[in-house]
């Protein structure tokens, strides 16, 4: 048992009924559905996410991810485009009948992100900006907390707790990979996660293929394990054009191999008694 586990209490499986369920308009996160949330790290243009989201829409994806304030490494990289950002992605949802998923990266920007996005991700650099997380729970959208890079998985279910605590129940947890010793990929996907979860937490969880292992060849596989081991969604970066990506375009696959990859996971969703929606 986790050392401080004992002291959190929103989060906990003990005593719930249920595993959560987090509705996000007709959509349902938990349970026995599997969500595929997928789009581009970035938002570059309306021409650009419209044409994204119009191949995505023939493979069944009703959950749209696309960044307008992209948290960057090299201060010269590509930012996004801010609320111009968040309008194209609205717009682009909304002709698709898609949610949206997109980052808030500061307080004060909390308000005007809830105006635009259906689902308010934590991204990990902010997983423990502990008033972020407070701000988001003050609001009534369900929140995508994503993991830490170096970061346990106790002090993942406590930053789940900031969000609770605040009167925000509708957080949807996920594994996007950790910082270890090994090179070969960008991350190290730590798949016993979700089991783990599965165990501590009535909260679903999710896995990001595509920032966990920052390899295109390895999306595929390591998506279907993330279903076998119990995972209640994925999401996954794809663009149309990735060589010229203004953000993480080598682990972007093309939309006719995410579609692959959607006919591929199906016999994994049916052995593991859930529905793909």
């Amino acid at each position: 048992m986790l050392k401080e586990y004992k002291k959190l209490k929103l989060i906990k499986k003990t005593g719930k009924k249920s595993l959560s369920i987090i509705k996000v308009k007709k959509l349902e996160i938990g349970g026995d559905k599997i969500i595929l949330i997928a789009g581009p790290c970035a938002i570059e243009s309306e021409k650009q996410l419209d044409k994204i989201a119009k191949e995505l829409s023939k493979s069944g994806v009703k959950l749209l991810r696309g960044g307008a304030y992209k948290p960057r490494t090299n201060p010269y990289d590509f930012q996004g485009l801010g609320e111009k950002g968040l309008k194209i992605l609205k717009k682009i949802a909304d002709k698709y009948g898609m949610a949206t998923v997109t980052e808030v990266m500061d307080t004060k920007d909390v308000e005007l992100v809830s105006k635009y996005a259906d689902i308010l991700q934590i991204g990990t650099r902010n997983m423990q900006n502990f008033a972020l997380l407070k701000a988001v729970g003050k609001t009534k959208k369900p929140i995508l907390l994503k993991r830490g890079m170096g970061s346990t998985i106790e002090e993942f279910l406590s930053s789940a707790e900031y969000i609770m605590k605040e009167g925000n129940s509708n957080v949807i947890l996920c594994e996007r990979g950790i910082r270890t010793f090994e090179d070969n990929t960008r991350n190290t996907l730590s798949l016993a996660t979700v089991p783990t979860v599965k165990t501590l937490s009535h909260l679903p969880i999710i896995v990001d293929p595509s920032h966990s292992t920052g390899e295109v060849e390895l999306i595929t596989p390591m998506s279907k394990a993330a279903i076998a081991c119990g995972a209640d969604g994925l999401m996954i970066e794809v663009h149309t054009n990735p060589k010229h990506a203004l953000s993480d375009g080598y682990q972007s696959i093309l939309p006719k191999e995410f579609k692959n990859l959607t006919e591929e996971i199906k016999p994994i969703i049916k052995a593991v008694n859930k529905t793909l929606q």
